[in-house]
C-alpha cells in the first residue's frame, strides 16, 4: 500500500513543484536547474560511492561488520537514481541521502525494524561437487572433530621385499 501512495505521490508533487517553479523563474531555468542537479549530482554520486567502496573493502579486510559500508552503498545507489530522475522532489532526497550523516540516520531508523537472526564472520565451510540426497544437507552444520578421510593403500617399491616396483610400468611412460 506504501508503494503504491508513493508511486502515486512522488509524480503529483512533482508535476506541482515544476508548475509552481517554472511559473516563478520560466522554464529554461527550470530546465537548467534540472540538469545541473543531474550533473553535480553525478559527481557527488561518484565521490561517495568510492568512499562507500573503500570503507565495504577495509571493513571486509579486517573482517568486521559490513552492513554499515553495503548499507551506506545501497543508499547511495538509490541516491544517483533519484538525482537522475527529473524533478525538485527526487533531487532533494538524493541529495541528502549522500550526506553520511543522513544516511547514518536512515540505517538506523531502518534497523530499529528490521530483525536479524544469525551474522556470522568466517568459519569453516564445506564444499560438494555433487549433491547426494543420502548424505547429510548441505547447509547442516559440521562437528569439527569428525573428519571425513579415505584410506588410500599405496604400494612403493621401497616396500617389497625385493625392491622391485609392483605391476610393471605404471602406464604414463612407454617402454
Amino acid at each position: 500500500m506504501w508503494i503504491f501512495l508513493a508511486f502515486l505521490a512522488v509524480p503529483l508533487i512533482e508535476i506541482g513543484l515544476f508548475i509552481q517553479v517554472g511559473g516563478l523563474i520560466g522554464l529554461w531555468p527550470t530546465l537548467g536547474i534540472v540538469l545541473l542537479t543531474a550533473i553535480v549530482g553525478t559527481s557527488l554520486v561518484r565521490r561517495e560511492g568510492a568512499r562507500a567502496l573503500n570503507d565495504l573493502r577495509s571493513s571486509l579486510n579486517e573482517l568486521s561488520d559490513p552492513s554499515r559500508p553495503l548499507a551506506h552503498g545501497a543508499m547511495i545507489l538509490v541516491a544517483g537514481v533519484l538525482l537522475l530522475t527529473p524533478g525538485f522532489f527526487t533531487d532533494t532526497v538524493g541529495i541528502l541521502l549522500l550526506i553520511p550523516g543522513i544516511r547514518d540516520w536512515v540505517m538506523k531508523a531502518a534497523a530499529s525494524r528490521v530483525k536479524v537472526q544469525r551474522f556470522e564472520m568466517g568459519g569453516a565451510y564445506r564444499t560438494t561437487t555433487q549433491y547426494d540426497p543420502r548424505r547429510e544437507p548441505p547447509n547442516r552444520p559440521r562437528d569439527p572433530e569428525i573428519l571425513d578421510a579415505e584410506e588410500v593403500e599405496e604400494m612403493t617399491h621401497r616396500d617389497d621385499p625385493n625392491g622391485k616396483p609392483p605391476g610393471g610400468p605404471s602406464g604414463w611412460t612407454r617402454h
